[in-house]
């Protein structure tokens, strides 16, 4: 599993800056809840010893409401979802009421925290530290997003307590034979995730529900179809047909990280009727940086004309012409 690594702080102390700075990109899978301007952007930290997932979220100074009310909610479900939490404040601007707001919110939901003092490039460590040790979020470490200044260093205290998975070592013909392949099924919200993995398991297979406090946990589902063996990771939840009465799914975009890093083979399940949009554009790009065999699978291709299914090729085409190494199915 995955650490995750959300990034919080007030406006401008240069969250974003980092975020790109630690996935090297400045393309990022967003979680797109409808009416925020502001929302978590995700995507697979570089900079460190292991591999984490890292979360940037919308700056936070107190007393908000309206919309920014709503993305102090949003960083608060970064907080709860993340291991770890870096709290970024400006080496330059010293310490501000707004600060103090953001150390507050990261006591009462962090697991565990890291204070960053950003924009210390020229600056003494000591002097630029100085002020915030009031936050009581342990000891500062001055860094420099911008120049990439003390970037490694920090990732690598923030990441020393976790371990990579290491793959087992075992006899290649035993392993041949034993290996179960793992495919992940991803993709956004009620494109039909679920319905598929049905199909695929049979719809008599014991019912899993998402628990409080697996937010992260994808589920893994061990089957077999023509004597080969497979696991199934899925990120909505195994629910028989019967008892999904839900019109919007619990989407989050930790599990769906998680699954394409566990998996072997990703199936993205694309919803037909809506076309391809920017999210699926950065989750089928996430898929093919990590490197995973993909299958693309266009889905509620029936009841759509001649011309509308015409469009969605002209569409897919268009939007995903560096995926024309992959699979593509419609199905219904």
């Amino acid at each position: 599993m995955l650490p995750v690594i959300a990034l919080i702080g007030r406006p401008n102390v240069g969250k974003s800056t980092l975020f790109n700075r630690l996935t090297r990109s400045r393309d990022a899978l967003v979680a797109d809840f409808p009416g925020l301007t502001r929302d978590r952007k995700y995507g697979f930290g570089r900079v460190g010893p292991i591999p984490y997932i890292a979360i940037d979220t919308g700056g936070v100074a107190g007393g908000e409401d309206g919309i920014e009310e709503m993305m102090v909610e949003q960083t608060i479900r970064a907080l709860r979802e993340a291991d770890v939490a870096i709290i970024l404040v400006d080496g330059r601007a010293g310490l501000t009421s707004a600060d103090e707001h953001v150390a507050a919110l990261a006591r009462r939901h962090a697991k565990k925290t890291w204070l960053a003092v950003n924009k210390a490039e020229g600056l003494n460590d000591a002097i630029a530290n100085a002020e915030f040790h009031a936050l009581g979020l342990g000891e500062p470490i001055a860094i420099s997003a911008a120049h990439g200044d003390r970037i490694a260093a920090l990732m690598d205290d923030v990441l020393s307590s976790f371990e990579t998975d290491e793959p087992e070592v075992t006899d290649s013909e035993t392993a041949a034979e034993d290996h179960e392949l793992r495919i992940a099924v991803v993709g956004r919200p009620n494109v039909g995730k679920s319905t598929l993995i049905n199909r695929l398991l049979g719809e008599d297979r014991l019912v899993v529900f998402d628990q409080p406090g697996t937010t992260r946990d994808s589920i893994e589902v061990p089957f077999e179809r023509d004597d080969r063996k497979y696991v199934l990771i899925d990120t909505a939840g195994i629910r028989r047909k019967a008892r999904v009465h839900e019109t919007i799914e619990k989407f989050s975009v930790v599990k769906a990280l998680q699954a394409i890093e566990q998996a072997e083979v990703v199936i993205a399940v694309l919803d037909a009727q809506e076309g391809v949009t920017e999210q699926d554009v950065s989750l089928l790009g996430l898929v093919m940086e990590r490197g995973r065999a993909l299958v693309v699978v266009t889905n509620k291709w029936d009841g759509l004309s001649a011309d509308h299914r015409r469009k969605v090729r002209e569409d897919l085409e268009r939007r995903l012409p560096f995926l024309d190494f992959a699979e593509r199915i419609t199905i219904s």
